[in-house]
C-alpha cells in the first residue's frame, strides 16, 4: 500500500468514478490508475468499487468504510508536513483563504492589511468562489480557511464559527419614488423590477424567502454575484437594488440612495469554516483573530474537541 494508491481511491470518488478524469487529475495514465486500484484491492482482500465491466459505478460497503480512513490518512500526511514547517519557521509559508466576492471586497481588506503588517513573509492566496466551491476547496485541502454566509455550516466535515451578522439593504437612484415613502414595504419594492444577487450568493435565499412568506411575486430582472455590478445597473435605472448593507459606500456611491429597511429582511450570519482534523499553522490562527478577535486558537481548538455548536459572535 502506498500514498499514490490512496490518492487514486480518494480522487476516484471526487471525479465521480471516471478513471480518465482521475488519471488527468493525478498526472498519470488510466491503465496505471486501474492497476493501482487492483493492487490495493488484492492486498486488502476486498473490492472497493462497484464495477460494470471496466467502469466504476460507486463504492462497495467495504469501500464506503475505507474511503473515510483513506481521506484521514492523506490529511494526516499533509499535517506532518505542516507541523514540520511550523517548527522550521513560524513566520513564513502560505495561507489560502477561500471566500465570496462580498467578503473579499468589503470585509477582508482591512484584515489582510493588518495581517500582512504582522506577517510580511507569509504568502496569502485569496480564492473567490461560490459557497459551494468554498466548501469543496476546504474538503479537498486546497484552502485553509473558508468564509461565507451560505453552505459551510451544513457540511459535517467542516467546523464552522459564527463571525458577524449583517442585513440586506435597498438601493435606488437619487430621486426614485421609493425614497419618498415614509415606510418602505415589501409590496412597494415588488412593484418595481429588482436587481440583486445570484441564487446561492450573499443571502439570496433569505431575500426570496421573505417575499415568498408574504406571498408577493417579484420581477428579478438581473442577478449577479458582485454588488458593484448590481449598483451599476441600479444607477442606469434598470431596477431597485437589494444588496448587502456593507456593500454600500456613501462616499463612493453618490448617485445612489440607501433606504432604511427596518425588519423587512432577516439577519444573515457570516461564518468561518475549517476542515476538521487539518493542522493549521500559528499564523492562520492569527489571521482568524484579526478577523474575529473572539475566535482565539484556544477557543477554536476547544470547540473542535467538544464538537458542539458555537455561540454567535459579533465583531
Amino acid at each position: 500500500m502506498n500514498f499514490q494508491q490512496l490518492r487514486i481511491i480518494r480522487e476516484s470518488v471526487r471525479q465521480n468514478y471516471n478513471l480518465t478524469d482521475v488519471a488527468n487529475a493525478l498526472f498519470t495514465s488510466q491503465p496505471g490508475v486501474s492497476k493501482h486500484i487492483k493492487d490495493i484491492e488484492d492486498e486488502l482482500g476486498v473490492e472497493i468499487f462497484i464495477r460494470r465491466g471496466k467502469r466504476l459505478l460507486g463504492l462497495t460497503e467495504p469501500g464506503k468504510e475505507l474511503v473515510g480512513v483513506v481521506d484521514r490518512m492523506l490529511q494526516d500526511a499533509q499535517n506532518l508536513r505542516r507541523i514540520a514547517d511550523q517548527f522550521q519557521s513560524k513566520e513564513t509559508g502560505n495561507l489560502v483563504i477561500a471566500t465570496t466576492h462580498t467578503q473579499a471586497r468589503y470585509i477582508l481588506p482591512s484584515v489582510i492589511k493588518q495581517f500582512r503588517k504582522d506577517f510580511p513573509k507569509v504568502h496569502l492566496v485569496l480564492h473567490q468562489g461560490s459557497p459551494q466551491e468554498i466548501v469543496q476547496l476546504l474538503l479537498e485541502g486546497k484552502a485553509d480557511i473558508g468564509i461565507a454566509t451560505e453552505s459551510i455550516a451544513n457540511e459535517p466535515e467542516l467546523a464552522s464559527f459564527a463571525c458577524y451578522e449583517w442585513q440586506h439593504a435597498v438601493i435606488v437612484p437619487e430621486g426614485h419614488e421609493l425614497a419618498d415613502l415614509p415606510n418602505l414595504t415589501l409590496e412597494a419594492i415588488a412593484q418595481h423590477p429588482i436587481v440583486t444577487y445570484h441564487e446561492g450568493f450573499t443571502g439570496r435565499a433569505n431575500i426570496d424567502r421573505r417575499f415568498a412568506e408574504a406571498d408577493i411575486k417579484t420581477d428579478i430582472v438581473l442577478s449577479a454575484i458582485d454588488a458593484d455590478v448590481i449598483k451599476t445597473y441600479v444607477e442606469t435605472g434598470l431596477g431597485v437594488g437589494i444588496i448587502a448593507e456593507m456593500a454600500f459606500n456613501p462616499a463612493k456611491d453618490t448617485d445612489l440612495k440607501l433606504l432604511p429597511t427596518g425588519d423587512l429582511f432577516v439577519t444573515n450570519t457570516t461564518r468561518l469554516a475549517l476542515r476538521r482534523g487539518r493542522f493549521l499553522r500559528s499564523f492562520a490562527y492569527r489571521f482568524i483573530e484579526h478577523f474575529v478577535p473572539e475566535l482565539t486558537e484556544q477557543f477554536i481548538t476547544k470547540q473542535l474537541t467538544v464538537d458542539q455548536e458555537d455561540p454567535v459572535l459579533s465583531t
